[in-house]
């Protein structure tokens, strides 16, 4: 029995090496008689369990020539732990469709499995991962340090793929604005490759022109701007997002504080270790990486071990423009601005200005002059 499942919550990713697998697996000179691709999307649990049972059918019924035959349940989107997934009929047709391959398929019926959300806990999942050749692919998770690197990664292999070559900023801002989501970054690399042309290299201005913006790209676009020293840029991003709902404690905790603490530690050790390479974020991350283990152990560690450097290499060209005063004096600045926005009812507006202001030297060279 050839039981495949394809599993994970990268949609993008599962859809398309499922859609790879199932035309490696589909018979020789075979057509579209020969194979049942049954669509797992599923409104409510009716749908689910009518899902189900158009798969065992197609499992029990023998090719329309006769021969070996692929059943494709596609996108099934009923197997997670939610409401259309816990529900009593979708239990039915999940349990009647285990019964069906826990009793044996056809020596020439392949049966695929594709689906962005499972339950691990149930009797189905454990029965793949008993029975099946299973692959997950799960979407990086942006709430965790070192993400960046990962999808750096990820971005740069399907660029290869599509002849593009990024400069360091533009693909910075690439995958700020982008996400870990594989079809987005798909789509967006597609974008680009047109736009570019045969040129193939990727700048900041075609990022910046062909790839929207979303919350979180804006947010890296004011941690940049700060490490520019463009506080006039700065002020008006926060404030386009302040206009929009954003939260004021929200927006400094995830963009300003964030870039103050990395340029802060980034400066750190450059003053430690002047040879430290400032002009690329892998060399730089190399470098940090290769210094001693104890000299490390207060920077932002990854979850398998060892310090998260990459991210801090992206910050090692702008800690050259700072001096390690400046950007105490800022983190400072950052407590009280935090302090005022939690415990007073002074303007979140104001409060955020003033602290860009401090950030980006604004305030000192304005009392200097």
């Amino acid at each position: 029995m050839a039981v495949f499942a394809v599993l994970g919550t990268d949609e993008g990713r599962v859809a398309e090496e499922a859609s790879v697998l199932f035309n490696e697996l589909k018979p020789e000179g075979g057509d579209e008689f020969t194979n049942d691709v049954v669509d797992g999307i599923a409104a409510n649990a009716e749908d689910a369990y009518q899902a189900c049972a158009r798969t065992i059918e197609a499992l029990q019924t023998i090719g329309f020539f006769g021969g070996a035959k692929v059943v494709w349940l596609k996108a099934a989107n009923f197997l997670a732990d939610d409401r259309t997934g816990a529900a009593e009929r979708t239990k039915d047709g999940v349990e009647a469709l285990l019964d069906v391959l826990k009793g044996g398929l056809g020596e020439e019926v392949v049966f695929l499995l594709s689906a962005a959300g499972i339950d691990k806990r149930r009797a189905f999942y454990k029965w793949l991962q008993k029975n099946a050749e299973v692959a997950v692919f799960d979407r990086i998770d942006v709430s965790k340090e070192g993400w960046e690197d990962k999808v750096s990664m990820l971005v740069m292999t399907r660029a290869k793929e599509l002849k593009l070559t990024f400069e360091d900023d533009a693909l910075e801002l690439f995958v700020q604005r982008a996400g870990a989501d594989t079809r987005q970054i798909g789509n967006e690399l597609e974008k680009l490759r047109l736009y570019v042309g045969e040129n193939g290299l990727v700048k900041m201005e075609a990022v910046e022109r062909m790839v929207p913006t979303s919350r979180k790209g804006v947010i890296w676009e004011i941690g940049k701007a700060l490490e520019r020293r463009q506080a006039a840029r700065a002020v008006a991003l926060i404030d386009a997002q302040l206009e929009k709902g954003e939260n004021a404690v929200g927006l400094m905790r995830a963009s300003i504080i964030p870039t103050v603490r990395k340029l802060f530690m980034v400066r750190i050790l450059m003053d430690a270790y002047p040879k430290l390479p400032t002009q690329n974020p892998g060399s730089f991350a190399k470098a940090v990486e290769s210094l001693p283990a104890g000299d490390l152990a207060w920077l932002p560690q990854k979850k398998a071990g060892g310090v998260n450097a990459w991210g801090l290499g992206y910050s090692a060209g702008a800690a050259r423009q700072f001096s390690a005063d400046e950007l105490r004096a800022a983190l400072e600045a950052c407590l009280h601005a935090d302090r005022s926005l939690v415990t007073t009812q002074l303007d979140a507006r104001m409060v955020l200005h003033r602290l860009v202001m401090v950030v980006c030297g604004e305030a000192r060279r304005k009392k200097s002059a």
